[in-house]
C-alpha cells in the first residue's frame, strides 16, 4: 500500500497548486482561470514552458477542462474497466505447456477426532475424506464452522455478514450429491469465507467502507460462481480495510489471533484472521499491493497471489485494473492450490485473463527445480531475520540447492507507484467528488480519502510514461527470472514486493515461524509467470518439512482445553 516516502514527495505540490488547477483540471471553469495561475501551476509542476507557450495553450485548457466536465457529469460505476487492458507478458513469452489437469490425495483414512472442536484445523484433504467416507455431512460441519465464527467473530472482528441460508442450501446439495456417489473435487461440501468486495447476489457487498455498508449488488462474482460449482460452501464475508487499504473497517479493526492487541493487516484482514483462528478452512482475498501477503504474515497463513491474467476479477470491487489479483488464503500450499485449480480461467467477463492453465501434481521432483534466494535482501536489518536464514538453512538441508541471485533493477520502480495512486483515485472518482470520502472511518494522512485527493494532482503523461518504464521492468524482471524457477525471498525485503506486484509475477507466502514478540512471520517463493505449481511443489515440500504451518494461535486451540473449546 501507499507509502510514506511517495506521499511526502508528492504533497507539496497538491498543496502549492492553486484553486484554478482544480478549474481547468476538474472542469470547474471561472474567474480564477488566469494565465497567471497556469504560469504558477506550471512553475510548481516543473514545466519548462515560456510566456508566450503558456498563453497559446489557453484555448486548449478551457477545452481539456469542457471535456472533463462532460466525462465528470456523464458518471461511472466502479464495475466499469478502462478500454486499455493491462497484459504482463514480456516479448517473446512462451506460454509454459501444462500436462493434463491437477491431481489430489485425498487420504481415505481419516478419523473423526473424539473432541470435534479439533475439525477447526483439520485440513481441506481431512475434511474432503470425512466427507466421502460420510462420517460427517457437509450440513454438520457447515453448522460447525458457523457456530465457531458466531463464537469469535466480535473478538477478531473478521467478519463483515454471515451466509446462513445460502450456506445452508449450498450444504444440503453436496450432501445429496455425495449419497449420490457423485464427487466434484476436493472442495465439495468444504465451507470457505471471502472478502467483502466480492458480489453475492442477495447479500451486502460493503467492501468495508461506511459509504457502501448497505450496498446490495445483483450479481454474483466469477469466483464465487466457480467455487459454487466446485461444491464449495460460502458461509462468511470477510472483513477487509476499507476500500482495500489496511484493517480498519466501518465495524472497527481486525484483530491478530496471535495477539489480539495487534490490527491482521490488510487489507484482506478478515480472511487471513479468520483461517488462522480455525474459523474457516480457507478464504479468498486479493491484492493489489500486499494485501494477501501482508495478512498471511501477521496472521500466520499461507497465501497465494496468483499470476496477473490467471483468476477473473469480475465482480469484485477494482482498486486498480493493472494491478489487482484475487487469490486463496489457507493452512497449507496445496490446499492454496486445491482453490486456485478451481477458480482459475478466462470467463469472457475479465478482459485481461489470459489463456493459461493449471495443472499441479503431487510428489513433484524437486531436484528437477531451479531455486535462487535474494542475497541482499537476506542480510537486511528487519524483523524476522533469524527464521528467514533458517528457511535457506532448510532448503539446503533438503537437498535444494539454493544459489544467490542480484536483485538490481535501474529503474525508478518507487516512483512506479503512481500507477496505483493514479487508477484507485479514477475507481472512487464519484466518492471523492461527491463528498462522500468523508463517512470513511479512516481520514489520516496516508488514507484512501486523503491519497485520493492527492492522485488527481499526477498528470495523464507521466501516468503514460509510468506504464512505459513498467514494461521495461518486465522484461528485466522476464530476463531474470528465465534463470530459475523460483526465487526465495524475505517477505517484505527491499522492492520485491512492488516489483513483482508491478510485473504480475506469482508469489506464495508462507509462515516461517515467529518474532522476538511471538507472532508469525514468513518467507516468499516467487515464480514466473503462469508457473503456480513449482511454487507449490517448492513451498508445501518445505512445509512438510518445517511444520510451521501446523502452529495455532493458543487462544483459538481447541486441544489447549481453553477459549478455543
Amino acid at each position: 500500500m501507499p507509502n510514506r516516502d511517495f506521499f511526502n514527495r508528492w504533497m507539496p505540490v497538491a498543496l502549492l497548486l492553486p484553486a484554478f488547477l482544480l478549474g481547468f483540471t476538474f472542469a470547474r471553469l471561472d474567474d480564477d482561470f488566469s494565465l497567471h495561475n497556469v504560469k504558477e501551476a506550471a512553475r510548481v509542476l516543473g514545466l519548462p514552458f515560456s510566456g508566450p507557450q503558456l498563453e497559446q495553450m489557453m484555448p486548449h485548457l478551457r477545452v481539456h477542462g469542457q471535456s472533463t466536465g462532460a466525462l465528470r457529469s456523464y458518471g461511472l460505476e466502479n464495475a466499469v474497466p478502462p478500454a486499455m487492458v493491462f497484459n504482463p507478458l514480456p516479448r517473446g513469452f512462451e506460454m509454459p505447456p501444462k500436462d493434463g489437469g491437477s491431481m489430489w490425495q485425498i487420504p481415505d483414512d481419516v478419523a473423526l477426532p473424539s473432541n470435534r472442536d479439533e475439525l477447526a484445523f483439520y485440513s481441506i484433504p481431512q475434511l474432503a475424506s470425512l466427507l466421502r467416507q460420510r462420517l460427517i455431512t457437509s450440513e454438520e460441519l457447515t453448522l460447525f464452522f458457523l457456530d465457531r465464527l458466531e463464537r469469535y467473530a466480535d473478538t477478531l472482528e473478521c467478519v463483515v455478514n454471515l451466509t446462513h441460508e445460502r450456506a445452508l442450501e449450498q450444504a444440503r446439495h453436496a450432501d445429496q450429491l455425495f449419497d449420490a456417489g457423485k464427487v466434484l473435487g476436493p472442495l465439495q461440501g468444504i465451507p470457505y469465507g471471502a472478502k467483502d468486495l466480492f458480489a453475492v447476489q442477495g447479500y451486502p457487498t460493503t467492501w468495508g467502507a461506511m459509504p457502501f455498508r448497505d450496498q446490495q449488488i445483483d450479481y454474483t462474482a466469477t469466483v464465487i460462481r466457480r467455487l459454487d460449482e466446485a461444491g464449495a460452501v460460502l458461509v462468511a464475508k470477510t472483513t477487509l480495510g476499507a476500500l482495500a487499504m489496511g484493517d480498519i473497517w466501518y465495524g472497527g479493526q481486525t484483530r491478530n489471533p496471535w495477539d489480539l492487541q495487534q490490527g491482521s493487516s490488510g487489507s484482506s484482514a478478515g480472511s487471513g484472521a479468520a483461517v488462522a483462528a480455525g474459523l474457516l478452512p480457507f478464504a479468498l482475498g486479493t491484492e493489489t499491493l500486499g494485501s494477501i501477503v501482508s495478512p498471511s504474515t501477521r496472521n500466520g497463513v499461507t497465501g497465494l497471489r496468483p499470476s496477473f491474467g490467471l483468476v477473473s476479477r469480475d465482480g469484485a470491487m477494482a482498486l486498480s485494473w493493472s494491478m489487482d489479483k484475487v487469490g486463496p488464503m489457507a493452512r497449507s500450499a496445496e490446499e492454496c492450490a486445491m482453490v486456485l485449480d478451481a477458480i482459475h480461467g478466462p470467463d469472457g467477463l475479465d478482459q485481461s485473463l489470459i489463456h493459461a492453465g493449471f495443472a499441479y501434481r503431487p510428489g513433484t521432483d524437486l531436484s528437477t527445480l531451479k531455486v535462487g534466494y535474494i542475497a541482499s535482501f537476506f542480510g537486511d536489518d528487519h524483523v524476522g531475520d533469524d527464521p528467514d536464514h533458517q528457511v535457506l538453512a532448510d532448503l539446503r538441508a533438503m537437498g535444494i540447492i539454493a544459489g544467490p541471485v542480484e536483485w538490481n533493477f535501474e529503474l525508478p520502480v518507487n516512483a512506479l507507484r503512481v500507477i496505483l495512486y493514479a487508477e484507485a483515485a479514477a475507481a472512487f472518482d464519484e466518492l471523492t467528488i461527491s463528498g462522500r470520502d468523508s463517512l470513511l472511518v479512516n481520514q489520516g494522512m496516508n488514507a484512501w480519502p486523503n491519497l485520493f485527493r492527492a492522485a488527481r494532482f499526477i498528470p495523464a503523461v507521466e501516468y503514460i510514461n509510468a506504464q512505459r518504464v513498467r514494461q521495461q521492468l518486465i522484461a528485466q524482471v522476464h530476463r531474470l527470472m528465465s534463470d530459475y524457477d523460483v526465487i526465495v525471498t524475505p517477505s517484505f525485503g527491499g522492492n520485491q514486493l512492488l516489483v513483482t506486484n508491478l510485473t504480475g509475477h506469482p508469489c506464495l507466502v508462507a509462515p516461517s515461524g515467529f518474532d522476538q514478540a511471538s507472532r508469525p512471520v514468513s518467507i516468499s517463493f516467487i515464480g514466473n509467470l503462469f508457473e503456480e505449481e513449482k511454487l507449490v511443489a517448492l513451498a508445501q515440500a518445505w512445509q512438510d518439512y518445517s511444520m510451521h504451518n501446523k502452529q495455532r494461535p493458543e487462544f483459538f486451540d481447541p486441544s489447549l482445553n481453553n477459549n478455543g473449546k
